[in-house]
């Protein structure tokens, strides 16, 4: 299935949905036609049960510059719409609009999602850009790649959820740190802080994000979703008590499953398990 946009693709290949940014030439910054098919194919992929691992990147030569120069030097918000020739924020009301009602419903829909979401970072990723890939499960970069946080550089606060993820990412210091000076920082320097989980040569990005993506789909699709939600449930709000819960129930229901009987039956026969799903 094939959903090609101007401004964004979406792709599915076997268990993988692809989300391409295609804004080459602005650095990928948004514009309402990308923002409203990114929250949209999103939830398509969560929908689908032949998806099981999501896969985020970026044409050309950066990955993501967030919010839109034009439209901002305009004092018309944080985003344009190409297809009408318009600017989305005019008065202050409308610019907490745009973000709440479109550029958020990408974060509130990629939180509630519970298939693996993996970024892969080319180029600068900056201000919102970087905030869109701080929200994936795991980020892969390449060795070339430029981050920042970006925002009090062009007198703004991180809008699109960067406090919240980059706090829990790198902690209190380092966040203040990176969000005070907004200084770039390489995707090196990213590794070792855990913004990134991985760096890789420039020109074998995509192959190894899809190597990873690759690996995670062909797991036990069930198993993969309730790690990620005892994962999350555990970091952000629950004791011991009941993440032990949790997990106890989530272990009596997978070892129910077909999945797990075939995770056992090729130690003794030798070959590669085949794990099919619900």
């Amino acid at each position: 299935m094939n959903i090609d946009t101007d401004h964004l693709l979406y792709t599915k290949e076997g268990f993988i949905a692809r989300i391409i940014l295609n804004r080459p030439q602005a650095l990928n910054a948004f514009s309402l036609p990308m923002i409203k098919k990114w929250a949209r194919v999103l939830q398509d992929a969560q929908d689908d049960p032949n998806i099981r691992v999501v896969v985020l990147s970026a044409n050309g030569k950066a990955f993501c510059a967030g919010g839109d120069v034009k439209a901002m030097m305009a004092g018309k918000g944080f985003m344009t719409d190409d297809e009408k020739g318009e600017c989305w924020g005019d008065k202050a009301i409308d610019r907490k609009r745009s973000l709440t009602e479109y550029i958020h419903k990408v974060a509130y829909t990629l939180d509630s999602m519970d298939k693996p979401v993996i970024c892969a970072i080319n180029g600068v990723a900056v201000g919102a850009g970087l905030d869109m890939a701080l929200m994936c499960d795991i980020r892969i970069a390449a060795d070339t790649a430029k981050l920042s946080g970006g925002y009090v550089k062009v007198g703004l606060v991180p809008g699109d959820g960067g406090t919240f993820w980059m706090t829990r990412l790198v902690g209190v210091a380092k966040a203040l740190e990176l969000l005070w000076t907004g200084d770039f920082i390489s995707a090196q320097e990213g590794l070792q802080i855990g913004l990134v989980n991985k760096v890789v040569p420039e020109a074998e990005l995509e192959k190894a994000t899809l190597e990873m993506a690759t690996k995670i789909a062909d797991s036990p699709p069930v198993c993969v979703q309730m790690i990620k939600r005892a994962v999350y449930s555990a970091y952000r709000t629950q004791d011991l008590r009941t993440a032990l819960d949790l997990i106890s129930s989530n272990m009596a229901i997978v070892t129910e499953m077909d999945d797990h009987a075939e995770g056992i039956r090729p130690i003794i026969e030798k070959r590669k398990p085949m794990f099919k799903g619900i």
